[in-house]
Protein backbone atom coordinates (compact mmCIF):
# COMPACT_ATOMS: atom_id res chain seq x y z
CA UNK A 1 0.00 0.00 0.00
CA UNK A 2 2.93 2.39 0.94
CA UNK A 3 4.65 1.35 -2.31
CA UNK A 4 1.36 2.01 -4.41
CA UNK A 5 0.90 5.95 -2.39
CA UNK A 6 4.12 6.80 -3.44
CA UNK A 7 4.03 6.01 -6.96
CA UNK A 8 0.48 7.83 -6.26
CA UNK A 9 2.62 10.81 -5.00
CA UNK A 10 4.29 11.22 -8.58
CA UNK A 11 1.79 10.61 -10.92
CA UNK A 12 0.33 13.84 -9.02
CA UNK A 13 3.54 15.58 -9.10
CA UNK A 14 3.88 14.84 -12.89
CA UNK A 15 0.63 15.74 -14.08
CA UNK A 16 0.98 18.81 -12.25
CA UNK A 17 4.09 19.50 -14.00
CA UNK A 18 2.72 19.13 -17.69
CA UNK A 19 -0.43 21.00 -16.40
CA UNK A 20 2.63 24.18 -15.38
CA UNK A 21 4.11 23.33 -18.28
CA UNK A 22 1.43 23.83 -20.83
CA UNK A 23 0.08 26.68 -18.77
CA UNK A 24 3.26 28.31 -19.29
CA UNK A 25 3.36 27.94 -23.04
CA UNK A 26 -0.57 28.73 -23.22
CA UNK A 27 0.88 32.17 -22.25
CA UNK A 28 3.18 33.17 -25.00
CA UNK A 29 0.70 31.45 -27.35
CA UNK A 30 -2.29 33.90 -26.86
CA UNK A 31 -0.33 36.65 -26.37
CA UNK A 32 1.85 36.15 -29.44
CA UNK A 33 -2.08 35.30 -31.57
CA UNK A 34 -3.04 38.71 -30.00
CA UNK A 35 -0.52 40.83 -31.31
CA UNK A 36 -1.09 38.91 -35.16
CA UNK A 37 2.52 36.85 -34.44
CA UNK A 38 2.03 33.40 -36.59
CA UNK A 39 2.69 30.14 -34.16
CA UNK A 40 3.57 26.95 -36.51
CA UNK A 41 3.78 24.75 -33.07
CA UNK A 42 2.73 24.35 -29.51
CA UNK A 43 4.34 21.39 -27.94
CA UNK A 44 4.50 20.46 -24.02
CA UNK A 45 8.09 17.98 -23.56
CA UNK A 46 11.02 17.51 -26.16
CA UNK A 47 12.21 14.71 -28.01
CA UNK A 48 9.70 12.79 -30.56
CA UNK A 49 6.14 14.00 -31.08
CA UNK A 50 3.73 11.17 -29.67
CA UNK A 51 0.74 12.92 -30.48
CA UNK A 52 0.04 16.14 -32.46
CA UNK A 53 -2.79 17.62 -33.84
CA UNK A 54 -3.48 20.51 -36.13
CA UNK A 55 -5.95 23.07 -35.82
CA UNK A 56 -6.28 26.30 -37.89
CA UNK A 57 -2.36 26.96 -38.73
CA UNK A 58 -0.72 25.98 -35.39
CA UNK A 59 0.01 22.26 -34.52
CA UNK A 60 -0.78 21.19 -30.93
CA UNK A 61 1.39 18.19 -29.40
CA UNK A 62 2.99 16.08 -26.66
CA UNK A 63 6.53 15.00 -26.74
CA UNK A 64 8.51 12.32 -25.29
CA UNK A 65 9.93 13.82 -22.69
CA UNK A 66 8.06 16.32 -20.35
CA UNK A 67 10.85 18.47 -18.66
CA UNK A 68 10.04 21.44 -21.17
CA UNK A 69 7.57 22.94 -23.81
CA UNK A 70 8.05 26.08 -26.29
CA UNK A 71 5.31 27.52 -29.18
CA UNK A 72 7.48 28.20 -32.64
CA UNK A 73 7.18 31.83 -33.57
CA UNK A 74 8.01 33.27 -36.89
CA UNK A 75 10.92 35.54 -37.24
CA UNK A 76 12.30 35.47 -33.41
CA UNK A 77 15.69 36.84 -34.66
CA UNK A 78 15.83 39.91 -37.50
CA UNK A 79 18.06 39.02 -40.44
CA UNK A 80 21.36 40.42 -40.61
CA UNK A 81 22.66 43.98 -41.69
CA UNK A 82 23.09 42.77 -45.34
CA UNK A 83 19.27 41.14 -44.86
CA UNK A 84 20.18 37.45 -45.17
CA UNK A 85 19.24 35.13 -42.62
CA UNK A 86 20.72 31.62 -43.98
CA UNK A 87 24.38 32.87 -44.54
CA UNK A 88 26.57 30.16 -43.06
CA UNK A 89 30.35 31.42 -41.41
CA UNK A 90 32.91 28.98 -40.63
CA UNK A 91 33.45 30.80 -37.28
CA UNK A 92 31.80 28.41 -34.85
CA UNK A 93 30.99 31.89 -33.10
CA UNK A 94 29.35 33.62 -35.30
CA UNK A 95 27.52 30.09 -36.77
CA UNK A 96 25.97 29.46 -33.78
CA UNK A 97 24.51 33.30 -34.98
CA UNK A 98 23.77 32.62 -38.28
CA UNK A 99 22.07 28.62 -37.03
CA UNK A 100 19.76 30.85 -34.84
CA UNK A 101 18.99 33.34 -37.55
CA UNK A 102 18.21 30.59 -40.05
CA UNK A 103 15.93 28.28 -37.77
CA UNK A 104 14.07 31.92 -37.18
CA UNK A 105 13.03 31.67 -41.21
CA UNK A 106 12.78 27.84 -41.52
CA UNK A 107 8.81 27.87 -41.74
CA UNK A 108 8.90 31.62 -43.21
CA UNK A 109 5.87 31.69 -45.88
CA UNK A 110 4.80 33.99 -48.22
CA UNK A 111 2.56 36.72 -46.28
CA UNK A 112 4.87 36.23 -42.63
CA UNK A 113 6.62 38.81 -43.78
CA UNK A 114 4.58 41.17 -41.53
CA UNK A 115 3.54 38.68 -38.93
CA UNK A 116 7.30 38.13 -37.85
CA UNK A 117 7.77 38.51 -33.92
CA UNK A 118 10.65 40.96 -34.28
CA UNK A 119 8.84 43.23 -36.49
CA UNK A 120 6.37 43.62 -33.76
CA UNK A 121 6.88 46.77 -31.34
CA UNK A 122 9.54 46.58 -28.21
CA UNK A 123 6.64 46.44 -25.56
CA UNK A 124 4.83 43.92 -27.62
CA UNK A 125 7.60 41.56 -27.59
CA UNK A 126 7.96 42.32 -23.94
CA UNK A 127 4.33 41.08 -23.12
CA UNK A 128 4.85 37.87 -25.43
CA UNK A 129 7.42 36.74 -23.53
CA UNK A 130 6.14 38.16 -20.16
CA UNK A 131 3.34 35.93 -20.35
CA UNK A 132 4.83 32.36 -20.17
CA UNK A 133 6.25 32.97 -16.48
CA UNK A 134 3.60 35.48 -15.51
CA UNK A 135 0.89 32.52 -15.87
CA UNK A 136 3.12 30.41 -13.57
CA UNK A 137 3.23 33.17 -10.82
CA UNK A 138 -0.86 33.62 -11.53
CA UNK A 139 -0.81 29.21 -10.81
CA UNK A 140 1.25 29.36 -7.86
CA UNK A 141 -0.48 32.45 -6.02
CA UNK A 142 -3.68 30.58 -7.14
CA UNK A 143 -2.53 27.29 -5.44
CA UNK A 144 -1.10 29.03 -2.58
CA UNK A 145 -4.46 30.20 -1.91
CA UNK A 146 -6.58 27.73 -2.42
CA UNK A 147 -4.11 25.86 0.29
CA UNK A 148 -3.43 28.52 2.93
CA UNK A 149 -7.31 29.47 2.74
CA UNK A 150 -8.94 26.61 2.18
CA UNK A 151 -7.04 23.63 3.74
CA UNK A 152 -4.62 25.54 6.25
CA UNK A 153 -1.18 25.25 7.12
CA UNK A 154 1.02 23.66 9.93
CA UNK A 155 1.77 26.17 12.50
CA UNK A 156 2.28 27.17 16.09
CA UNK A 157 -0.33 27.92 17.81
CA UNK A 158 -1.31 29.53 20.98
CA UNK A 159 -2.04 25.79 22.84
CA UNK A 160 0.64 24.94 25.14
CA UNK A 161 2.55 21.45 24.10
CA UNK A 162 4.66 21.49 26.95
CA UNK A 163 6.42 23.72 30.09
CA UNK A 164 9.93 24.07 30.70
CA UNK A 165 10.69 23.45 34.15
CA UNK A 166 13.27 25.68 34.57
CA UNK A 167 14.48 29.19 33.25
CA UNK A 168 17.03 27.37 30.64
CA UNK A 169 18.74 28.88 27.69
CA UNK A 170 16.89 27.73 24.16
CA UNK A 171 20.28 26.84 22.66
CA UNK A 172 20.53 24.09 25.99
CA UNK A 173 19.17 20.83 25.95
CA UNK A 174 15.69 21.67 28.08
CA UNK A 175 16.09 18.60 30.18
CA UNK A 176 19.20 20.14 31.91
CA UNK A 177 17.53 21.91 34.33
CA UNK A 178 19.98 22.44 37.58
CA UNK A 179 18.45 22.88 41.05
CA UNK A 180 19.92 26.16 40.90
CA UNK A 181 17.90 27.23 38.21
CA UNK A 182 15.13 29.03 38.68
CA UNK A 183 11.80 27.75 38.23
CA UNK A 184 10.07 28.73 34.54
CA UNK A 185 7.53 31.39 34.85
CA UNK A 186 5.03 29.18 33.19
CA UNK A 187 5.92 26.74 35.67
CA UNK A 188 5.45 28.87 38.60
CA UNK A 189 2.38 30.42 37.38
CA UNK A 190 0.40 27.19 37.43
CA UNK A 191 0.13 27.13 32.93
CA UNK A 192 -0.44 23.16 32.30
CA UNK A 193 0.16 21.62 28.90
CA UNK A 194 -3.40 21.97 26.63
CA UNK A 195 -3.84 25.18 28.23
CA UNK A 196 -4.91 28.14 25.60
CA UNK A 197 -3.02 31.06 25.66
CA UNK A 198 -6.57 33.36 25.07
CA UNK A 199 -5.13 36.65 26.28
CA UNK A 200 -1.67 38.39 27.61
CA UNK A 201 -1.39 41.49 29.39
CA UNK A 202 -5.22 42.23 28.47
CA UNK A 203 -4.56 41.82 24.51
CA UNK A 204 -6.08 39.00 22.54
CA UNK A 205 -3.66 36.57 21.13
CA UNK A 206 -5.06 34.77 18.57
CA UNK A 207 -2.23 34.15 16.46
CA UNK A 208 1.35 32.72 17.75
CA UNK A 209 3.53 35.72 16.82
CA UNK A 210 1.49 37.90 18.71
CA UNK A 211 2.01 35.73 21.80
CA UNK A 212 5.46 35.28 20.79
CA UNK A 213 6.20 39.24 20.46
CA UNK A 214 4.42 40.18 23.42
CA UNK A 215 5.94 37.71 25.93
CA UNK A 216 9.64 39.03 24.36
CA UNK A 217 9.19 42.51 24.97
CA UNK A 218 7.75 41.84 28.43
CA UNK A 219 10.70 41.09 30.82
CA UNK A 220 10.57 41.78 33.83
CA UNK A 221 7.23 42.51 34.16
CA UNK A 222 4.31 40.99 35.99
CA UNK A 223 1.75 40.19 33.71
CA UNK A 224 -2.11 38.55 33.41
CA UNK A 225 -2.45 35.64 31.55
CA UNK A 226 -5.80 34.20 30.84
CA UNK A 227 -5.81 30.62 29.23
CA UNK A 228 -8.76 28.40 28.17
CA UNK A 229 -8.61 25.39 30.30
CA UNK A 230 -11.31 22.58 29.79
CA UNK A 231 -13.74 25.00 28.21
CA UNK A 232 -13.23 27.20 31.14
CA UNK A 233 -11.17 30.86 31.17
CA UNK A 234 -8.43 30.91 33.55
CA UNK A 235 -6.60 34.21 34.70
CA UNK A 236 -3.04 33.41 35.64
CA UNK A 237 -0.02 35.59 36.82
CA UNK A 238 3.81 35.35 36.10
CA UNK A 239 6.78 37.43 36.27
CA UNK A 240 8.67 37.03 32.68
CA UNK A 241 11.89 36.44 32.97
CA UNK A 242 14.97 37.10 30.84
CA UNK A 243 16.65 34.89 28.93
CA UNK A 244 18.66 33.76 25.74
CA UNK A 245 15.82 32.72 23.08
CA UNK A 246 15.61 32.13 19.39
CA UNK A 247 16.19 35.08 16.83
CA UNK A 248 13.41 36.00 14.65
CA UNK A 249 13.48 37.33 11.50
CA UNK A 250 11.16 40.27 10.11
CA UNK A 251 8.37 37.78 9.00
CA UNK A 252 8.53 35.98 12.19
CA UNK A 253 10.55 33.05 11.42
CA UNK A 254 13.45 31.67 13.57
CA UNK A 255 16.49 32.81 12.25
CA UNK A 256 18.88 29.29 13.09
CA UNK A 257 21.49 29.10 15.47
CA UNK A 258 21.27 32.93 16.30
CA UNK A 259 19.66 33.84 20.01
CA UNK A 260 18.64 37.27 21.57
CA UNK A 261 18.27 38.68 25.11
CA UNK A 262 14.58 39.13 25.81
CA UNK A 263 11.30 37.71 27.72
CA UNK A 264 10.61 34.30 28.35
CA UNK A 265 7.55 32.46 29.47
CA UNK A 266 8.60 28.94 28.97
CA UNK A 267 6.61 26.61 27.36
CA UNK A 268 6.26 25.17 23.87
CA UNK A 269 3.95 25.98 21.55
CA UNK A 270 1.54 22.65 19.98
CA UNK A 271 1.58 22.37 15.88
CA UNK A 272 -1.89 22.36 14.80
CA UNK A 273 -3.69 23.15 11.05
CA UNK A 274 -4.73 27.20 10.61
CA UNK A 275 -6.43 28.39 7.51
CA UNK A 276 -5.46 31.94 6.66
CA UNK A 277 -7.88 34.93 5.42
CA UNK A 278 -7.30 36.44 2.27
CA UNK A 279 -4.56 39.36 3.89
CA UNK A 280 -2.47 36.94 6.09
CA UNK A 281 -1.94 34.46 3.21
CA UNK A 282 -0.51 37.56 0.31
CA UNK A 283 1.80 38.47 3.56
CA UNK A 284 2.50 34.45 3.60
CA UNK A 285 3.43 34.67 -0.11
CA UNK A 286 5.02 37.42 0.21
CA UNK A 287 7.66 36.33 2.91
CA UNK A 288 8.13 33.34 0.40
CA UNK A 289 8.97 35.34 -2.55
CA UNK A 290 11.59 36.73 -0.59
CA UNK A 291 12.62 33.72 0.49
CA UNK A 292 12.65 32.18 -2.94
CA UNK A 293 14.87 35.34 -4.34
CA UNK A 294 17.26 34.52 -1.30
CA UNK A 295 17.39 31.15 -2.36
CA UNK A 296 17.93 31.72 -6.03
CA UNK A 297 20.52 34.70 -5.58
CA UNK A 298 22.44 32.01 -3.35
CA UNK A 299 22.00 29.18 -5.51
CA UNK A 300 25.84 29.39 -7.02
CA UNK A 301 27.14 29.04 -3.14
CA UNK A 302 25.13 26.15 -2.77
CA UNK A 303 26.74 24.09 -5.64
CA UNK A 304 29.95 22.94 -3.28
CA UNK A 305 27.55 21.65 -0.69
CA UNK A 306 25.31 19.72 -3.63
CA UNK A 307 28.47 18.37 -5.14
CA UNK A 308 29.82 16.90 -1.83
CA UNK A 309 26.35 15.47 -1.31
CA UNK A 310 26.31 13.97 -4.44
CA UNK A 311 29.91 12.60 -4.94
CA UNK A 312 31.28 12.32 -1.42
CA UNK A 313 30.13 11.89 2.24
CA UNK A 314 28.27 15.14 2.86
CA UNK A 315 25.00 15.51 3.80
CA UNK A 316 22.01 16.19 1.92
CA UNK A 317 20.87 19.92 3.36
CA UNK A 318 17.25 20.55 3.74
CA UNK A 319 17.14 23.56 1.65
CA UNK A 320 19.64 21.89 -0.63
CA UNK A 321 18.43 22.68 -4.57
CA UNK A 322 15.98 20.12 -5.92
CA UNK A 323 15.49 19.19 -9.85
CA UNK A 324 12.53 17.48 -11.02
CA UNK A 325 13.23 14.01 -9.53
CA UNK A 326 13.38 15.21 -5.96
CA UNK A 327 10.47 17.16 -6.19
CA UNK A 328 8.52 14.22 -7.32
CA UNK A 329 10.38 11.59 -5.13
CA UNK A 330 9.12 14.36 -2.34
CA UNK A 331 5.45 14.41 -3.35
CA UNK A 332 5.77 11.02 -3.28
CA UNK A 333 6.76 10.62 0.17
CA UNK A 334 4.02 13.05 1.15
CA UNK A 335 1.65 10.91 -0.17
CA UNK A 336 3.22 8.06 2.13
CA UNK A 337 3.09 10.27 5.40
CA UNK A 338 0.80 9.39 7.95
CA UNK A 339 -1.22 12.56 8.28
CA UNK A 340 -5.07 13.60 7.46
CA UNK A 341 -5.57 13.02 3.39
CA UNK A 342 -6.47 16.90 3.61
CA UNK A 343 -3.29 17.64 4.68
CA UNK A 344 -1.54 15.49 1.98
CA UNK A 345 -3.68 16.82 -0.74
CA UNK A 346 -2.38 20.28 0.68
CA UNK A 347 1.56 19.52 1.10
CA UNK A 348 1.43 18.05 -2.64
CA UNK A 349 -0.25 21.06 -4.00
CA UNK A 350 2.17 23.44 -1.91
CA UNK A 351 4.84 21.39 -3.86
CA UNK A 352 3.57 22.10 -7.21
CA UNK A 353 2.86 25.72 -6.55
CA UNK A 354 6.62 26.14 -5.37
CA UNK A 355 7.88 24.90 -8.77
CA UNK A 356 5.55 27.28 -10.33
CA UNK A 357 7.24 30.05 -8.63
CA UNK A 358 10.71 28.72 -8.93
CA UNK A 359 9.62 29.03 -12.79
CA UNK A 360 8.90 32.19 -12.90
CA UNK A 361 11.53 33.46 -10.75
CA UNK A 362 14.45 31.84 -12.58
CA UNK A 363 12.63 32.61 -15.63
CA UNK A 364 12.77 36.11 -15.20
CA UNK A 365 16.43 35.86 -15.37
CA UNK A 366 18.02 38.68 -17.70
CA UNK A 367 19.80 35.59 -19.53
CA UNK A 368 19.35 34.03 -23.12
CA UNK A 369 17.83 31.50 -23.57
CA UNK A 370 15.56 32.57 -21.06
CA UNK A 371 12.41 34.08 -21.34
CA UNK A 372 13.82 37.20 -19.29
CA UNK A 373 16.81 37.41 -22.08
CA UNK A 374 14.43 38.48 -25.04
CA UNK A 375 12.69 40.80 -22.34
CA UNK A 376 15.80 42.41 -21.70
CA UNK A 377 16.58 42.55 -25.76
CA UNK A 378 13.44 44.13 -26.60
CA UNK A 379 13.58 46.72 -23.08
CA UNK A 380 17.22 47.38 -24.64
CA UNK A 381 16.04 47.82 -28.38
CA UNK A 382 13.53 50.16 -26.83
CA UNK A 383 15.67 52.45 -24.91
CA UNK A 384 18.29 52.82 -27.21
CA UNK A 385 15.33 53.85 -30.10
CA UNK A 386 14.22 56.29 -27.40
CA UNK A 387 17.79 57.63 -26.94
CA UNK A 388 18.36 58.10 -30.78
CA UNK A 389 14.76 59.72 -31.48
CA UNK A 390 16.11 62.36 -28.09
CA UNK A 391 19.20 62.82 -29.97
CA UNK A 392 17.34 63.08 -33.46
CA UNK A 393 19.58 60.17 -34.46
CA UNK A 394 18.86 57.31 -37.34
CA UNK A 395 16.61 54.93 -35.88
CA UNK A 396 19.70 52.00 -35.06
CA UNK A 397 16.25 49.83 -35.93
CA UNK A 398 15.10 45.92 -34.11
CA UNK A 399 18.41 44.88 -31.43
CA UNK A 400 19.79 41.60 -33.15
CA UNK A 401 18.95 39.18 -30.07
CA UNK A 402 20.98 36.44 -32.09
CA UNK A 403 23.96 37.95 -31.47
CA UNK A 404 24.23 36.93 -27.96
CA UNK A 405 23.32 33.44 -28.99
CA UNK A 406 26.49 32.42 -28.23
CA UNK A 407 26.53 33.60 -24.35
CA UNK A 408 22.92 31.69 -24.67
CA UNK A 409 24.70 28.60 -25.06
CA UNK A 410 27.14 28.86 -22.42
CA UNK A 411 24.24 29.61 -19.83
CA UNK A 412 22.01 26.54 -21.27
CA UNK A 413 25.28 24.58 -20.92
CA UNK A 414 25.71 25.81 -17.15
CA UNK A 415 22.19 25.21 -16.50
CA UNK A 416 22.65 21.20 -17.98
CA UNK A 417 25.54 21.10 -16.14
CA UNK A 418 23.99 21.98 -12.68
CA UNK A 419 20.59 19.82 -13.50
CA UNK A 420 22.82 17.28 -13.77
CA UNK A 421 24.23 17.19 -10.59
CA UNK A 422 21.08 17.78 -8.87
CA UNK A 423 19.72 14.92 -10.57
CA UNK A 424 22.47 12.89 -9.20
CA UNK A 425 22.22 14.14 -5.90
CA UNK A 426 18.03 13.44 -6.22
CA UNK A 427 18.82 9.81 -6.69
CA UNK A 428 21.94 8.97 -4.53
CA UNK A 429 21.35 11.14 -1.52
CA UNK A 430 17.94 13.06 -1.86
CA UNK A 431 16.59 15.52 0.12
CA UNK A 432 13.68 13.66 3.09
CA UNK A 433 10.71 14.89 4.77
CA UNK A 434 9.14 13.76 7.81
Amino acid sequence: MTTLMFILGIVVFAVGLLVSIAWHELGHLSTAKLFGIRVPQYMVGFGPTIWSRHKGETEYGIKAVPLGGYIRMIGMFPPDDAGRVSARSTSPWRGMIEDARSAAYEELKPGDETRMFYTRKPWKRVIVMFAGPFMNLILAVGLFLTVLMGFGVQQETNTVSSVSACVIAQSQNRDDCKKSDPASPAAAAGIKAGDKIVSFDGRPTAKWNTLSDLIRDSAGRNVPIVVERDGKKVTLHATIATNQVAKKDASGTYVQGQYVTAGFLGFSPARGVVKLGFGDSVVWMGDQVGHAVESLVDLPGKVPALWNAAFGDGPREPDSPMGIVGAARVTGEIATLDIPASQQVAMAVFVVAGFNLSLFLFNMLPLLPLDGGHIAGALWESLRRQVARVLRRPDPGPFDVAKLMPVAYVVAGIFVCFTVLVLIADVVNPVRIS
